[in-house]
């Protein structure tokens, strides 16, 4: 039942069209003026929601916000991680409101959950405001002081170091899954160079899109405590003060299974001597799990892998 097919590094739509960059030059998405006229805040413009950030009781679980930032997500912690690893199941869910997102990701994090967070983050993405459009894209996110002034999106600050000339970030993901049809994943592996130091982005298998300087973080700089892979969606409360129709993955919760609820497969960290390794001490988290849930597996094929998601507003999550 469980057919997958990986996206390759074909997999972005600006390829179609036969365009290619010369030797010693990276694509970069134009930023327009109409881009930036979208932008909710325009100096927020190309980075999260400050979240203000909040320990679950246990006092060392994940990121934990108000309602507007909601999670479905799998993590780890206790350990030191030197990266991450996962295949990506690709939908294109909806996004009620151009200021909301929808995005798949994996977060390497490290830090106190204060003002001095850091983090790496890579997956896809839907979001309106960024792009224009509801297609699902390619991105890249980093911060070092939990979401204030810090990082961005792909390339809109400088930071990441893109290396390679023929993936873009910011690029739409084809092809997409489609419910009860054929499923698409795209594999993403974030791993610290035990050498230089810096946190590479690998697409695919040995792909390398570029690579976060060690410069640039303060916590990072040694290695993570946490990696966390799943759904986070803004919920604006634009419909009424209900909760929007903003979906997460499939938009189709976790029970539904292969096909119709979108997945995360072979969930991997990174050792420091570059091993990867299963995932020990599993957490989950839906914060909103009327809303979006969870449910995660393990088999010979996929590994440790996940169901989550869900469509947001329904009759238990007003």
């Amino acid at each position: 039942t469980s057919e997958t097919e990986e996206i390759a590094e074909s997999f972005q739509q600006w390829h179609d069209s036969g365009e290619s960059c010369p030797e010693g030059t990276v694509p970069i998405r134009r930023t327009t003026e109409k881009d930036v006229l979208r932008a909710n805040k325009l100096r927020r413009f190309g980075k999260k929601p400050i979240r203000h950030l909040r320990r679950d009781s246990s006092g060392n679980g994940p990121l934990t916000t108000p309602q507007l930032l909601q999670h479905a997500v799998v993590f780890v912690n206790g350990d030191q991680y030197y990266g991450a690893k996962a295949n990506i199941n690709v939908w294109a869910p909806k996004v009620t409101d151009p200021y909301e997102f929808s995005l798949s990701q994996i977060w390497v994090i490290s830090g106190s959950f204060e003002n001095d967070l850091n983090t790496i983050e890579a997956g896809w993405q839907v979001s309106p405001e960024l792009y224009g459009d509801s297609y699902p894209r390619f991105f890249t996110y980093w911060t070092t002081d939990a979401y204030q002034a810090t990082g961005c999106y792909n390339l809109l600050c400088s930071g990441f170091v893109q290396t390679n000339n023929k993936i873009a970030i910011g690029a739409a993901i084809s092809p997409r899954s489609s419910y009860r049809g054929r499923q698409f994943d795209i594999g993403l592996m974030v791993w610290k160079d035990p050498k230089h130091g810096h946190w590479w982005l690998e697409f695919g298998s040995g792909l390398l899109v570029g690579y976060w300087p060690d410069f640039l973080f303060s916590h990072l700089r040694s290695h993570a405590s946490m990696v966390q892979f799943g759904g986070e969606i803004v919920n604006s409360r634009s419909t009424g003060g209900g909760h929007t129709y903003t979906q997460m993955g499939s938009g189709h919760f976790a029970d539904e299974g292969f096909g119709k609820s979108s997945y995360f497969r072979n969930l991997q960290t990174v050792d420091w001597d570059n091993n990867l390794l299963p995932l020990n001490n599993l957490h989950l988290l839906a914060d909103h799990s009327n809303c979006y849930d969870i449910r995660q597996g393990r088999n010979g094929v996929w590994g440790t892998y996940f169901y989550y998601g869900g469509p947001g507003r329904n009759i238990r999550c007003p």
